[in-house]
């Protein structure tokens, strides 16, 4: 089950008080963001560059709420091209910043990236090509919030969970909705294991979202697994109707996955062949 993602608001340059998160948010209007009805990342481009700036965007700080124990950095640290057509978020055991996070010096660091301000989608198919880190204590994800998180909070704007993985559950993965009523551990998820042993560290395979105005589905390599619909909120507000932005991230520890242990090697990476919305 889902911990959620928590409250990140937007603004041009936002500190988030309650969570050490800084979102460095690109001036856009919520018209020109919605009248881009599809995104495209391949993440073309030479090894060691950042992702599309035009795109994407660095989040920075800790993951307080979740009592995550990575540092979130800028630049191309912990997020970079690899130039075979893939972005690769590494986390490291290390703090060369000297970062102070919720627990005292950092252990780890890692990045966060987000489309907040420069692309949303209301509807539509949105999926992503990747292969996960191992180990216990990673948690990456591809996800979206609601824009108008800054206004209403979390979990009013709505969260959609494409994926979720633990490090304890190599071969498992979790597509989950978050709402008023329907947060944290009672989102409404569901969960897709591989067969025989396998682990999504083996190898690259296609998460994906089909989001319509009444339901939500979730597949692994085009099989949909689950559907969430109105009707599963139980009567609770059904949030997921206006724009949405996109987030992948690479946490490290947490409420959920728990800390790394002796048996985790670092480092661990998440690597990501594409970003598609149509």
């Amino acid at each position: 089950m889902s911990f959620g993602r928590r409250t990140y608001g937007l603004a041009v340059a936002l500190v988030l008080a309650a969570t050490g998160i800084t979102v460095p948010i690109a001036q856009a209007t919520p018209s020109a963001q919605q009248a881009r009805a599809g995104f495209t990342d391949d993440f073309d481009g030479p090894a060691g560059a950042g992702a599309d700036g035009a795109k994407w965007q660095n989040e920075t700080g800790d993951g307080v709420d979740n009592h995550e124990r990575q540092w979130y950095t800028s630049g191309t640290a912990n997020a970079a091209l690899d130039g075979k057509g893939n972005l690769v978020i590494t986390a490291k055991k290390e703090n060369p910043g000297g970062y102070q996070c919720w627990y005292g010096a950092c252990q780890y660091t890692s990045a966060r990236l987000n489309t907040a301000g420069k692309f949303t989608m209301k509807y539509g198919h949105a999926e992503a090509r990747m292969k996960l880190p191992r180990g216990q204590g990673m948690w990456p994800a591809f996800w979206m919030l609601g824009e108008d998180i800054g206004s209403a909070g979390w979990p009013n704007c709505g969260e959609i969970d494409v994926m979720e993985n633990v490090g304890f559950e190599p071969g498992s993965v979790h597509g989950t909705l978050h709402g008023p009523g329907y947060s944290g551990d009672k989102g409404l998820t569901s969960t897709y294991s591989l067969p025989n042993g396998q682990a999504f560290a083996d190898d690259f395979h296609t998460f994906a979202a089909d989001w319509s105005p009444d339901a939500v589905k979730f597949s692994v390599d085009g099989k949909v697994y689950a559907t969430k619909t109105k009707a599963d909120a139980g009567g609770n507000r059904w949030v997921f109707d206006h724009p949405f932005y996109l987030i992948l991230n690479l946490a490290v520890g947490g409420d959920w996955p728990g800390d790394p242990d002796a048996n985790t090697r670092f480092p661990q990476q998440l690597v990501v062949d594409y970003v598609h919305v149509s």
